[in-house]
């Protein structure tokens, strides 16, 4: 435990010294992910990774488009994909990309995160995949109501991101299944620009790992916009 004491300590030092902002853009140089309950670590080393990442938040969707919550498989796989606003939304960034070319497209099986994928593969001419890893966090209770209800879980996420209030997917539990979709990929891949697309509060606290960050925190990160893109480790 002492080492992990030290390893998150440092992090949060050198986090405290940079405008968040900017940093998680920056090269994240961090050996392993820390965790805010500093129980568990992931190995994940940015410094010899055999693949580069990029991120992806869907575009703008019809469940944003109503203002609701669509958290659930049982919802999310065969309805509530992009709206009209987030098709425009994928051919503006496809068309201002300015990152590297993705070789590899892995993406949620929520309809607008296939979607999105989709749009970004025919462009690009790669193939896509899918991964459960990259779900929506569940909202439990929550499904179906309206967006503003997010608002209530973050204020739990702040205190304990362990906590399961109203049924929700904790948020440490979201970030290590994040972080083991790109450690399997890892394991299979090598020389690869892998783009995942993913949905906000997965991407938001996925970044927020990876960078060292209480967990808790993960809110103070400036939320992935639709349909922006985010390159990591570079």
């Amino acid at each position: 435990m002492a080492y992990l004491d030290v390893c998150c300590y440092k992090k949060r030092m050198l986090f405290s010294k940079i405008d968040m902002n900017v940093s998680f853009r920056k090269p994240l140089l961090q050996s392993r992910v820390c965790f805010s309950s500093m129980s568990n670590t992931l190995p994940l080393d940015p410094l010899s990774c055999r693949n580069r990442f990029l991120v992806m938040r869907h575009g703008h969707s019809e469940a944003n488009q109503h203002g609701c919550i669509v958290s659930s498989p049982a919802r999310g796989i065969d309805s509530f994909g992009l709206s009209a606003r987030g098709r425009k939304e994928i051919s503006e960034a496809l068309v201002a990309w300015r990152w590297a070319r993705p070789t590899r497209i892995v993406h949620s099986d929520f309809l607008r995160t296939t979607q999105t994928a989709m749009r970004v593969a025919e462009h690009f001419g790669v193939a896509t995949s899918m991964d459960t890893g990259l779900r929506e966090r569940e909202f439990g209770e929550l499904e179906g109501e309206q967006d503003a209800r997010y608002a209530d879980v973050w204020a739990w996420d702040a205190v304990d991101a362990s906590h399961q209030r109203f049924g929700v997917e904790p948020v440490d539990a979201v970030a290590e299944r994040m972080v083991a979709v790109m450690q399997g990929l890892e394991k299979r891949y090598e020389g690869e620009v892998v783009l995942l697309v993913s949905h906000g509060d997965p991407l938001q606290i996925l970044l927020s790992a990876l960078a060292g960050v209480d967990l808790r925190h993960h809110r103070d990160r400036p939320p992935l916009q639709p349909a922006e893109v985010v390159a990591l480790f570079e």
